[in-house]
């Protein structure tokens, strides 16, 4: 994964991971990361839906490095499916390392959404 290089557009969000955000031993939690991926790909499905969504499951999560205090993380997402109602966002998480010119892909998974009305029902997406 040396090779891999940050993708070269906006990203659906970017934060800072904080000494909150993390355990004792200053890794940030797992949980921390997956809750950006979620907002982050809700986002996207909610634009391209061009109305609410809810997540219904979060598939294929990888965690390939830890994400420490202090980096600049960065959610950058694509779709991969979708079906009447529902669609697959792919998130990539990439950590800009603080102080440092190093960038590494640290997570990625699968968020699903299906596209809901003011009833919470499941709705077609508007073309």
């Amino acid at each position: 994964m040396s090779d891999m290089k940050m993708p070269n557009r906006v990203p659906e969000i970017r934060t800072v991971a904080m000494p909150a955000d993390a355990n004792p031993d200053g890794d940030i939690f797992g949980g921390w990361i997956m809750s950006n991926m979620d907002t982050a790909s809700a986002i996207l499905a909610a634009r391209i839906a061009k109305g609410r969504v809810v997540t219904v499951a979060v598939d294929a999560m990888t965690f390939h490095k830890p994400v420490l205090v202090g980096d600049d993380v960065s959610c950058f997402c694509y779709e991969v499916r979708r079906g009447k109602s529902s669609i697959a966002i792919h998130v990539d998480v990439w950590a800009a390392r603080r102080h440092s010119d190093e960038v590494v892909k640290v997570t990625e998974g699968v968020y699903t959404f299906v596209a809901i009305d003011s009833n919470r029902r499941p709705r077609p997406f508007i073309a």
